[in-house]
C-alpha cells in the first residue's frame, strides 16, 4: 500500500471521527441513526475477528479442533460475566493459551 493512500484513509478516518467527537461541531443526527451507530464497534470487530476465527489458508477450520472458537466462545462468557477490561483479557488469554495447549 503506497504512503499516499495510507495517508488519506488516516486523514479520513480522523475527520469522519472528529465531527463527532468534537462538541463545537454542531451535528445533529436523527434518533434512529445514533441507535444504529451504537452497534458499528462490534459489527467491526466482528467483521475483523470472524475471519481469524472461521478461516485457516483460505479453507474453513474444523470445528472440534478449533482453539480460537473456543477462545472467542470463552471470551465472550468471560467478558460478559467479569465485566473489566484487564481481568477479562488475561482471564481470555489464559483460557486462549489452556485451550490451544490441550487442543
Amino acid at each position: 500500500m503506497s504512503w499516499t493512500l495510507l495517508l488519506a484513509l488516516a486523514a479520513l478516518v480522523f475527520f469522519n471521527r472528529y465531527v463527532f467527537l468534537e462538541p463545537m461541531v454542531p451535528v445533529r443526527l436523527p434518533a434512529l441513526l445514533r441507535e444504529a451507530l451504537k452497534y458499528s464497534a462490534p459489527c467491526l470487530l466482528t467483521a475483523i475477528c470472524g475471519p481469524i476465527i472461521l478461516l485457516h489458508d483460505g479453507a474453513v477450520r474444523g470445528m472440534a479442533d478449533n482453539p480460537y472458537l473456543y477462545g472467542a466462545v470463552a471470551g465472550v462468557v468471560i467478558a460478559a460475566r467479569v465485566r473489566h477490561m484487564v481481568l477479562s483479557v488475561l482471564l481470555i488469554l489464559g483460557v486462549f493459551y489452556l485451550i490451544s495447549w490441550l487442543l
